[in-house]
């Protein structure tokens, strides 16, 4: 079994080399998929020193987003598994282990980390709620019972994860992948993960502001590809 690992950055020039460090530990035979989205504090010229076959390096030509990054490495995937590893340090590569067991062991097709089923940092309430808020439009809209729809730690079949056609460029992925797996009555298993949220101070990019965007496509894809 060979796990892709697909890390969209931008402008993380301080954490990647630690979040590599701690992927690089974990017991699989990888290939990490590193998609730059037009950094500007030295995190492309970091990339590009890394040596290791293991290592596929991707680089936009202009900022476009999460969702865009997540695009273009689609094509470049090998392995049977994928998994999506921000950059930043919220989420751990030692729960590599627990998000990819229930598609090895044949149980899923998707499995999504939930930020409120395990060991998690205390954070921002209005986070939580707006995270509450979308994970239950998203139960009422798909029939479906998640804790944590915008997480952003999920592991596919890299078949299944192939056939996705995304269309979102920036954190509006979330809801897309959520709505095109759910249309397509996909196996989800959802698992506890650790998450040491980052504050604004320390460079977290999602606001309040990305709550309108992300609500719409979960209405929006519902109902169209």
């Amino acid at each position: 079994m060979k796990l892709s690992v697909i890390i969209p950055v931008y402008n993380e020039r301080e954490t990647l080399p630690l979040i590599l460090e701690r992927i690089n530990m974990q017991p699989f035979n990888m290939e990490i998929v590193i998609v730059d989205d037009f950094s500007t504090d030295g995190t492309r010229e970091y990339i590009e020193s890394l040596s290791g076959l293991h290592y596929k390096k991707l680089f936009h030509d202009k900022n476009q987003g999460k969702g865009a990054a997540v695009r273009t490495a689609q094509e470049h995937i090998e392995g049977d598994i994928v998994i999506i590893q921000d950059a930043d340090l919220e989420y751990q590569p030692e729960d590599f282990e627990t998000m990819i067991r229930p598609i090895r062991d044949g149980g899923s097709d998707v499995v999504y980390g939930s930020r409120f089923l395990g060991s998690h940092r205390v954070f921002y309430f209005w986070h939580y709620f707006g995270n509450k808020l979308l994970s239950l439009f998203t139960n009422i809209l798909y029939n479906t019972i998640l804790t944590d729809m915008e997480c952003g730690y999920k592991a596919f079949r890299s078949e299944v994860f192939q056939s996705l056609k995304i269309r979102s460029n920036k954190f509006d992925l979330e809801p897309e992948l959520t709505a095109k797996v759910f249309k397509r009555n996909l196996r989800v298993v959802e698992v506890p993960i650790t998450y040491y949220g980052r504050s604004y101070s320390e460079g977290k990019k999602i606001s309040w502001r990305d709550f309108f965007p992300a609500l719409w496509a979960l209405i929006k894809f519902r109902f169209v590809d």
